[in-house]
């Protein structure tokens, strides 16, 4: 971008403006900050559901742990369409298991009125884990259909069911 200046300010001296140094840095791939987001998120839904024997990494490929220690700037290679079937099998395990302890964490709530959920988290308020499972399927190669159908499935076992016709 073109960044006009007015004559009063070329003459100044003194630090470059943060504009300048933005404009410097080189440009991230966004495929490879997509997939350290992802990585975010199964480490959290991991630490919020406190999820017993996962290995967050074992979710990934070898490109895809190796693109976990590169430089955001470089472009690496990402996990293409082709995936090992046991990687697939343990994702889809662990979105199952992270649908299934958020509707075990919605019922609780429920069940103890003494304190709600948004009170325990409050950084929480409004987020949807099943829907966030759902979307995290797509990333992960998994089948949405199948994550969905186990929300429901989860909720009318809980006693949900008008949630689950929902």
């Amino acid at each position: 971008p073109v960044l006009d200046t007015e004559d009063a300010w070329v003459s100044v001296e003194g630090p470059v403006s943060i504009v300048e140094l933005a404009l410097e840095q080189k440009r991230i791939h966004y495929p490879l900050v997509e997939h350290q987001f992802v990585l975010c998120t199964v480490l959290y839904a991991i630490m919020r559901f406190s999820l017993k024997s996962v290995k967050p990494l074992s979710l990934f490929d070898s490109k895809g742990k190796n693109a976990f220690f590169k430089d955001l700037t470089s472009i690496q290679l990402l996990p293409s369409g082709d995936m090992d079937p046991n990687v697939l099998s343990i994702r889809q395990q662990f979105l199952l298991k992270v649908v299934s302890a958020a509707v075990q964490t919605l019922c609780s709530s429920q069940k103890t009125k003494e304190v709600s959920e948004e009170e325990l988290f409050p950084f929480e308020k409004g987020k949807n884990w099943p829907t966030l499972a759902a979307d995290l399927a797509q990333y992960l190669q998994v089948s949405e259909d199948l994550v969905k159908r186990h929300y429901v499935c989860e909720l009318y076992s809980y006693g949900m069911d008008h949630l689950g016709e929902e």
